[in-house]
Parts: C-alpha cells; structure tokens; sequence
C-alpha cells in the first residue's frame, strides 16, 4: 500500500501499530473480476504505450517487467507490478536517460493514478498475511520474563541464537524448533524458576563477567561510574538468594600474558549499588610479570561479603589520580593486529556461601502476591498466585483445564519441599507452556476458509505489545482487552500512544529498526586496522 500524504512521527507509528495488529487474512486463491476500462485507465494505457512499451513487452522484456500485457483499469493482479512502477516513476528512474520521456504533468498524474488505486484497493480487500502459531524470539522470550517476573536473565547464557531470515529474527519462518531447543527451554525454566523463588538449596556457582582487552580504560568509561574514576566497568548481577558471595577481580594481559600497567602504584575501587566494598592498592613493579610465574598482582583482588538477593549493580574502576597514556601494546597473530590497552579484565561473582535464606526481593514480592498463614490456607493462596501468574504468561484468560496440570504440579511440589517449592514447580511448568513460548491465534468458530475478520481483543493486544515492546501485555492492555474496548479506535490509539511513552518502546528501535539497519553486526565486525587504524572498542560501544 502507497502512502503520499506526509505525517507526523507518532502518527506513523499509531497507523502502523493499528494496520499490523487490526486484521488477519487466510491466503485467496480466487481470480479478481475484470475490473471496467475508464477514461483515465485508458488514457495512461496510452502514455506507457508511447514511452515504455518498446523495452518491457515480449520474452525480451527489460528486467522481466511485462507493461504489454498490464491491465491499467486492474490494481488487483500483477500488485508487485504495480509497486515496481510506481517507484521508477516516482524516481523518475523509467523511462532510462537518454530515452523520450513524458512532462511532468503527465508523470505525476500517472504515479497519482497509481498510488490512488492501490490504496483504494488496500482499504476494500486488506490483505495483512496471516499468523497461527509463532514462537518468541531469544529477545522476546528475555523480555517476557523480565515483565512476568521482574527478573533479569542473561538469555544469551541460557538459550541458543534464533536463526536470522531477510536480516530479522523474528520471523515465523525461521522459528523452528529442534529437540535441542526444547532442551534448553527445560533447562532455562528450571533456572529462571529456581531463580525468581529463591531456592536455598542453590548449590555454589560462578559467573564471569569479560572486558574487552581492545577497550581504552584511560578515563571515567560510563555515566554510572563514580566521579573521579577510571577505566573499569560495571556489570549487574543476579544474587539468587541471602548469603555471602566471594567478588574478585582480575587485570589485563597482552597476548603473551604479560600484566599490564604496572609500571605505576594503582587504586582499584570496588563496590555494590555504589557503596564501596573495598579500596585495593596495585602494586608497582619494575620488571614484567607473567601469569604463571609467581603470585599473580591481582590475586589479592577478591574479598567474601554477605549479599542480600536481588539484581544489584557491581562496579570496579580505577582511582583517576594521576594523567596516564595510553597504554598499547601490539601483536600480530594469523595477520591480525592485536591491541591491549591494561585495566580490569574480569569480574567474578562465586557463591553463595552460608546461605541465610531466600530473600525478599522484587520477584518474590511479583510471585507471592498471598502469603498463607496456616496449612489449611496454602491451596487456596498457591491457586490465587498460580492463576495471576499464568494469566500474565499466557496473555488470555486462564481456564480450568490449565489450573488442574498447574495445581497437580503444585501439590507435588509442595509434598516434597513445602509451599513455596510447590509454587516454583508450577511456575517452571508455565515458563515451558507452549501457551507461553508461542502466539496462537485461532480462527473464530463458523469462518469460512479465506475469509478475511478481525482479530479478538486479547490476540489484538498480544499483535500490539510484541511488536511496540518486544515483550507480553501489561495489566492495563490485558484488561482493556479482556472488557472488549481494545477494538475500538479511539481506544486502540490512546493504548499505542500509551505504549510508546513507556520505555520499553525502545524495543520498537532496537529490536526492529536496529536489525533492518543490521547494527547488531557491529559486534561482530573485523575491521582492517590499516583503512580504520582509529576504530577501537570504544568506538563499537558507542
């Protein structure tokens, strides 16, 4: 469909939002009546006779594009014709330099006719596509959590990159799943689960954070760094539950693993949610030290302190006092120019120890919404939290059917490790229900094959939040689509201009505009140091 008229930003983007989300279509096979010559189709039928007859007719058509046999009074068949012209004329691109070509006028009012009947045509027989059945992508499914639980995962850790189809990955096309996948969705379920109730009987784990040994750590590296730091970084962490943790720190080394910046006395600053944890002084050394020959200088790097559970942010910088250089150093490996610039290399979390108990964090507190206070009360408190839970994951209405596998898994869970054992069972059952990891939309009773109608309000508000924010309905759109008044455009439009002032909007740029652009590649990019000798790792960051 060809739009002309010029509109504002947000209008675009509610257009859009109300056209992807609005309708569904089952794919029509059936010929398109002969639509009645006119005056008008006659009279361009007479201007792309004169002008571009002579190279798209015949099997020696130009480029494939056939305008001989283009019925100019039908904007239903040849529709990928009718787009391909209407650019090359709007481009002034046909007929080619060189070639007698129509004034002006006659060209806008061709484009005009063009664009004019395909809307037409667009606004009688919409034709959006269909969808039955579509698996969240890696992002969505990170996305999903973070709103059903108010927990943060590292989803690239727990599950494997969707396939990439036309430069997107979320393309039903390429949503396959394997054996291996559903694998790593169990996996993952029971993690996030585990994770999110607070399991104190989490055995002791490690979790590594990497800096690239490419980025210059010679100044303060990121707003939330402390005044007066430098280089370093800072890494948010999951502590699962209450107990002490074990945080060490390690430098840099260039390819021979030799440490770096030791050439001068240096202060590493650590701390959690900005309250300092330790001042650690580095020592000077005037000879080169390499790792495995002796005590390493960053072995002293690591302190054990109590934790409460919760995402808390974990920041390891340098004391900026004193003007330094940047310190490089070059290699050549397989023909590739290496850089090393000195600074922390990594950021190790271990633990828990001594674990205290699970916790009160901001995912329990979304779990737990009753707590009960007796035995006899537990049931009824594990289905009010079950139910909230499933009806939030499975964005529609929760049933009968669904409650009885959930509570069958609850009473299991709950005779062996108690209530809140029994709720974490039941949760790693929704976060592998294809009701949760799959968008369903099912035909309405009685709909005739190919026929064309609109989408109930719930699947409208799933079509709607997938694509503004990545992720699941919040409790408002839910509700507003549960009560029926989603479909109303008034309605409609104040819930997309809702949704576009939350932050999580950024997901409408970063997940689709940042993919059409191809930026994620960024990351991935080898550039030629000789052309680009100024590219380094802080330039990719930014």
């Amino acid at each position: 469909m060809i739009r002309t008229r010029p509109r504002s930003s947000i209008s675009v983007l509610v257009a859009a939002a109300v056209f992807l989300t609005a309708v569904t279509l089952r794919a029509q096979n059936s010929p398109s009546a002969p639509a009645q010559s006119s005056p008008a189709a006659t009279a361009h039928r007479a201007t792309l006779d004169k002008y571009c007859i002579g190279c798209h007719r015949g099997a020696t058509a130009f480029a494939g594009l056939h305008l001989d046999t283009l019925d100019t009074a039908n904007f239903e068949t040849n529709g990928a014709t009718w787009e391909k012209l209407a650019r090359k004329l709007r481009n002034r691109e046909m007929p080619p330099a060189g070639m007698p070509r129509p004034e002006e006028g006659t060209y806008d009012a061709l484009v005009r006719y063009i664009e004019t009947g395909r809307d037409r045509l667009a606004e009688a027989k919409p034709n959006p596509g269909r969808r039955t059945l579509h698996r969240l992508n890696r992002t969505e499914y990170g996305n999903a959590v973070r709103d059903l639980l108010a927990l943060e995962i590292d989803v690239a850790e727990l599950l494997p990159a969707d396939d990439i189809g036309y430069g997107f990955d979320n393309i039903a096309d390429v949503l396959q799943v394997s054996p291996v996948l559903m694998e790593r969705y169990l996996s993952a379920a029971r993690k996030i689960s585990r994770t999110a109730v607070g399991d104190t009987t989490i055995t002791v784990g490690y979790q590594t954070y990497n800096v690239h040994h490419g980025l210059i750590q010679t100044d303060r590296l990121e707003e939330a760094a402390p005044v007066g730091s430098r280089g370093g970084t800072i890494v948010r962490h999951v502590f699962p539950v209450d107990g002490e943790y074990e945080i060490s720190v390690t430098l840099q080394r260039n390819v021979d693993d030799e440490y770096l910046g030791l050439e001068r006395e240096r202060k590493l600053d650590l701390r959690l949610d900005d309250r300092r944890l330790q001042l650690f002084t580095i020592a000077a050394s005037p000879k080169k030290i390499v790792l495995g020959g002796g005590t390493p200088p960053d072995a002293h790097l690591k302190i054990r302190v109590p934790v409460k559970a919760g995402a808390r942010e974990l920041a390891a910088t340098f004391l900026k006092d004193t003007l330094i250089k940047e310190g490089i150093i070059e290699r050549v490996r397989d023909d590739v120019v290496q850089t090393y610039f000195e600074g922390v290399a990594t950021i190790t979390v271990a633990g828990p120890f001594n674990v205290q108990g699970p916790g009160e964090t901001v995912n329990r507190e979304r779990i737990f919404i009753c707590r009960p206070s007796r035995a006899a009360d537990e049931q009824a408190c594990a289905t009010k939290i079950l139910s909230n839970l499933a009806h939030r994951a499975y964005r529609r209405p929760v049933g009968a059917d669904d409650m009885t596998q959930l509570l069958a898994l609850y009473k299991t869970g709950a005779q062996n490790g108690g209530f809140e054992s029994g709720v974490r069972l039941a949760l790693q059952k929704i976060l592998v229900s294809p009701a949760f990891l799959f968008r369903a939309e099912v035909d309405p009773p009685g709909a005739a094959p190919g026929a064309i109608y609109t989408v109930n309000d719930v699947e409208l508000a799933s079509r709607l939040s997938f694509f503004l924010w990545s992720s699941i309905p919040d409790d408002q759109l839910l509700a507003v689509a549960e009560s029926g008044r989603l479909s109303d455009p008034s309605v409609l439009q104040a819930q997309v201009r809702r949704m576009m002032a939350d932050p999580r909007s950024g997901a409408l740029v970063k997940n689709f505009a940042g993919q059409w652009l191809f930026l994620p590649n960024i990351a991935r990019i080898s550039t030629d140091t000789t052309t680009f000798p100024y590219f380094d790792e802080n330039l990719r960051h930014a």
